[in-house]
């Protein structure tokens, strides 16, 4: 058994924390949030995830010095935005022996990075990878069957972290391929929030198929074009997370782009949703990583200027579905 520390006491964290301190782990949980921090210590409970209890194990606190001490796994797991600003409250307290393993998803607005290169930069030298793929937090959290896949350059860390939390309702996948896996899970949400778009103007099966097909060629056109491996994509954290993040009402992505289907703002939607929705913070990076690499992302283009240049969903959708006719 570990020392884990949990960087983030939202959903996914929390849901970390439940599976990690019911499977005899010790566990550690930083938030910064009191209202958080306290509700998980004296109630057992998560705002985020009601249908799930807290293990008496599992403690948190907003000091990172008490939650880092002698921990072996460091797994962090904020909101893509708040990544590098986080790592840099901390850093000086890792140490070598210890490894971080990215939890979130996305990139960072101003530099267009992807989270594992915040970390490379932030912390040279540090063992490190990326835990990824199908994984709503509200499902982790009560133990329904869940594959992952953890991506790391160091063998150790991928054999740790695969060997120590695996159970019989968790099963984790090991890849070399840290930046396919880190783009597969950051992409995908983009992806989600345009079937989103379309299930709120209510355009049927057909299409939401066709938008989650062809967002996957999307996906691994950039992907590969930034490094990763095309397979990669078609594996759990790039296919098996879009399925997932696509059609699972769970999705804060998908919520949040039916609301923009049905005519909501971005505001509106950011509002009722109440969380953070990495899909809105990230279209615009995505929409300049492909100008930067030269790649042909029309979906990603026509989201981008539904939410920026007010184009309406309905015309994007026409756009789309006039463009030439080619070879698939």
């Amino acid at each position: 058994m570990k020392k884990v520390a949990i960087i983030g006491s939202g959903s996914w964290g929390a849901a970390l924390g439940i599976y990690l301190g019911n499977h005899g782990h010790e566990v550690r949980m930083w938030s910064y949030d009191e209202d958080e921090k306290n509700l998980i210590n004296n109630k057992r409970k998560c705002v985020f995830l009601p249908q799930a209890i807290i293990p008496d194990g599992v403690i948190c606190s907003s000091s990172f010095e008490e939650v880092l001490d002698g921990a072996d796994i460091i797994l962090h797991v904020t909101p893509s935005k708040f990544v590098r600003s986080t790592i840099k409250q901390y850093k000086h307290l890792v140490k070598p022996n210890q490894m971080l393993i990215m939890c979130s998803k996305g990139f960072e607005a101003e530099t267009g990075y992807t989270l594992d290169q915040i970390m490379e930069e932030e912390l040279p030298g540090i063992k490190t990878g990326i835990l990824s793929g199908p994984s709503h937090a509200e499902e982790v959290s009560v133990g329904v069957p869940t594959l992952l896949v953890v991506a790391s350059k160091d063998e150790e860390v991928r054999n740790v972290i695969s060997d120590e939390f695996k159970s019989n309702t968790l099963r984790i996948y090991t890849s070399a391929d840290v930046r396919g896996v880190e783009l597969g899970g950051a992409l995908k949400n983009i992806i989600a929030f345009c079937a989103g778009i379309a299930v709120g103007l209510e355009l049927g099966d057909n299409s939401f198929a066709a938008l989650a097909t062809r967002g996957l060629v999307e996906i691994n056109r950039l992907g590969t074009a930034m490094g990763g491996e095309s397979k990669t994509f078609y594996g759990l954290s790039g296919l098996g997370d879009l399925i997932v993040t696509c059609g699972s009402v769970h999705s804060r992505n998908r919520k949040a782009g039916e609301l923009i289907g049905r005519g909501y703002t971005i505001e509106e939607a950011r509002k009722q949703i109440g969380m953070t929705i990495e899909s809105v913070d990230n279209i615009d990076v995505a929409y300049m990583l492909a100008k930067k690499y030269n790649v042909e992302m029309p979906i990603v283009e026509k989201v981008y200027e539904v939410l920026y240049n007010g184009l309406s969903p309905k015309e994007a959708v026409n756009i789309l579905m006039t463009r030439e006719p080619k070879s698939e």
